[in-house]
């Protein structure tokens, strides 16, 4: 029997689901019947929350970014460089747990406007919190600013890299982008 939801409940339900679901399998092999008999509503009640599977699908990348970026906001209370490391530890763990739903959401980005467009928020929103870390220990300007936004490119290239070939253990994948940060800034670990 289906169990009776809010509006927003409802929502959240159906966006986990087609998480779970992104994160196994490439787009092409999610169907949105299969949501909606997991979720145990009609596929009309689902069309009523996302107009297409195009829809769900930006809107599961952009919660899934959102979570992404709430769960690896920085400690205040660690030095700048542990603070990336943990920041790094969450995303290459996501990355690790969901290797699927991280590979379509970063390479589909390079062609679709919509999803270019959810990344830039997040690229500019991680650049920021990075750019404020820094500010501790240099000076930050434009150098700065374009060299933490190339490193953000960098990052997800190398993980993707990582999830097709594990070569090197997840500890040193996270100290090698930590230390391409460190090093496109102009700083040496301490």
């Amino acid at each position: 029997m289906r169990r009776r939801l809010s509006t927003e409940q409802r929502r959240a339900q159906l966006l986990t689901i087609g998480a779970e679901l992104f994160a196994r399998r490439p787009y092409e092999d999610v169907w949105i019947d299969e949501v909606a008999d997991i979720a145990e509503v009609s596929r009309g009640l689902l069309y009523h929350y996302f107009p297409s599977k195009r829809a769900f699908f930006l809107a599961i990348v952009e919660a899934e970014g959102a979570k992404l970026l709430q769960a690896s906001a920085p400690d205040p209370t660690l030095p700048p460089l542990d603070q990336l490391k943990a920041g790094l530890e969450i995303y290459i763990g996501y990355a690790e747990r969901h290797p699927d739903g991280f590979r379509v959401a970063h390479q589909a980005a390079a062609t679709d406007d919509d999803l270019h467009r959810i990344q830039r928020s997040r690229i500019t929103a991680l650049r920021d919190r990075i750019l404020a870390g820094l500010s501790v220990v240099t000076t930050v300007n434009e150098q700065t600013r374009i060299a933490v936004t190339g490193w953000l490119a960098f990052v997800p290239v190398a993980i993707l890299e990582w999830l097709d070939d594990p070569a090197i253990t997840r500890d040193e994948l996270c100290d090698l982008c930590a230390r391409t940060l460190w090093a496109a800034v102009g700083l040496r670990p301490a």
